[in-house]
């Protein structure tokens, strides 16, 4: 697939940025851009991986993506172009699996995920990743040889595929959702009474149970295992010194070999006849295990170790894709002094309110806020001071506020509140208290005392008759509010019944 170079979009800005946040991701980060005449093409953005995998200069690659696809085995490059065509045209997402060949000489298995999005010249973007499967494909060869396992193989593959690709479609906020469906489906697959994740302290001293699936009938253990300090298992903090510093496998088949003990005890307590635990490594540090438990005697295969390391591989490279999309949203939609969402957060959320109040006559109410005089501030101490300001406002917006609000700095020093499921009564009352809160704060700085208070304007969705179709008419009508608050002499709040005084 050799395509001319061409100049395509630039992407410099930020390459220092993505390097430094995909460098600790196994596998290759990339940005890749084909022209609109599919004669141009080059990767805006390629993470270094590409170099140490498959010995490439991310250099050349930002002018001409044709070394890339050179290294596609010959078998596979017309699967590889027509997979790419096929996205063009559907923009649908470009899943594929092909072999390259590595900078060590051979080739290897390799699958490419990414999302594709048109621009206005035609051309289009795929952002996404490719990593190396051939652990998978060599598993998967060396069961194919045991034609007595090969129904196993293939339903096992085709659930690693299933929970593979809903880890890779992960939206944000599902991660919980979808490491209990792995539990669910790794369980049932293996016939086991329970699968679990736990989480380890910083030091390792402290296991978290922080998800389980236990099958019919089996007790759920998690509440008792919250916090766990294993200084006391004397055995079991070697094994977790195992995992952690050798990355090592801890395979039970009976219960007998544990030494006798207190974790012995607490096991056979619960039951537990064998174990297996996996560790869980996140941008190369175990942070954690996956483990199984039966509750009888069984027989084991004999690669149980190895699958159960593939599930855990799964969930390791979910959580490094789940922390790095979650550190790059943040910094979208977070203020980075005070840490707030901000307005490209807030407007979505005021969004779905108007919707939810459309549909179901759910009502909300927004509240705007204004430091008074905060130029003032500025001026007399500096902009260290004045973010000192913004940073404790802030946090008086949470600690009166329920996480349910949807909290936002608006701009400058300007915040808002958005209130559901909460009469127009107590979001005044809770004004109030911040109000008030505010007064009494005390904000100093470099030893001196900082007289602040702060202007609020209240506008509740159903003040204006039909619901609106984008939030602009509520922020204005608090925005006005807000205004009035500060021709009344400010440190005040005014809605619907007028201006009040705390």
């Amino acid at each position: 697939m050799t395509k001319k170079s061409g100049l395509g979009p630039s992407f410099t800005g930020s390459d220092y940025f993505f390097r430094k946040l995909a460098s600790g991701i196994s596998g290759v980060l990339y940005i890749y851009w084909l022209s609109a005449d599919r004669e141009t093409h080059r990767f805006l953005f390629v993470s270094e991986q590409v170099h140490g995998i498959l010995g490439l200069d991310p250099d050349t690659l930002h002018k001409n993506a044709d070394a890339l696809f050179a290294t596609v085995h010959p078998e596979d490059s017309n699967g590889v172009g027509s997979s790419i065509e096929e996205s063009v045209q559907s923009l649908k997402s470009w899943q594929y699996q092909a072999r390259l060949r590595v900078s060590a000489g051979h080739y290897e298995w390799f699958e490419v995920n990414a999302t594709p999005e048109r621009q206005a010249d035609g051309s289009t973007i795929w952002y996404g990743q490719f990593h190396s499967i051939q652990h998978y494909k060599e598993l998967e060869n060396t069961l194919r040889e045991r034609e007595a396992e090969s129904a196993f193989q293939a339903d096992f593959q085709k659930l690693i595929a299933r929970l593979s690709t809903g880890f890779i479609n992960l939206g944000f906020g599902t991660m919980d959702q979808s490491i209990n469906e792995l539990l669910r489906a790794i369980g049932s697959f293996f016939g086991v009474d329970r699968a679990y994740l736990y989480e380890f302290s910083a030091d390792g001293r402290v296991m978290d149970n922080t998800h389980e699936w236990c099958a019919d009938g089996v007790p759920s253990l998690i509440e008792s295992q919250r916090d766990i300090p294993t200084d006391d298992f004397e055995w079991w903090q070697g094994k977790i010194d195992e995992m952690v510093i050798g990355n090592r496998v801890i395979f039970i088949e009976e219960i007998e070999q544990i030494p006798a003990g207190p974790e012995r005890s607490m096991l056979e307590q619960q039951g537990v006849c064998s174990m297996c635990c996996v560790p869980v490594r996140v941008r190369g540090k175990v942070t954690g295990f996956f483990g199984v438990d039966s509750n009888r005697k069984r027989t084991w295969r004999e690669d149980q170790a190895d699958l159960l390391i593939i599930v855990s591989g799964l969930l390791s490279g979910a959580f490094e894709r789940n922390r790095l999309e979650t550190e790059l949203l943040n910094q979208s939609i977070r203020d980075p002094l005070t840490t707030l969402h901000n307005r490209r957060y807030l407007m979505p959320r005021l969004d779905e309110m108007l919707g939810r109040a459309s549909r179901y006559g759910e009502n909300f109410t927004l509240a705007m806020f204004d430091l008074d005089r905060f130029k003032r501030i500025n001026d007399s101490i500096g902009h260290l001071g004045g973010d000192v300001c913004l940073r404790k406002f802030a946090d008086i917006l949470l600690e009166q506020t329920r996480e349910t609000d949807v909290v936002a700095r608006f701009g400058g020093e300007e915040f808002v509140v958005a209130f559901s499921g909460v009469s127009q009564a107590d979001v005044k009352c809770t004004v109030g208290r911040i109000i008030r809160a505010v007064r009494d704060q005390g904000f100093i700085f470099e030893g001196t005392t900082l007289p602040l208070t702060v202007s609020a304007g209240i506008a509740a969705i159903a003040e204006l008759g039909d619901v609106p179709s984008s939030p602009d008419l509520l922020i204005r009508l608090a925005d006005d509010r807000l205004y009035q608050a500060k021709q009344e002499g400010r440190d005040c709040l005014v809605d619907a019944s007028g201006v009040s005084r705390i």
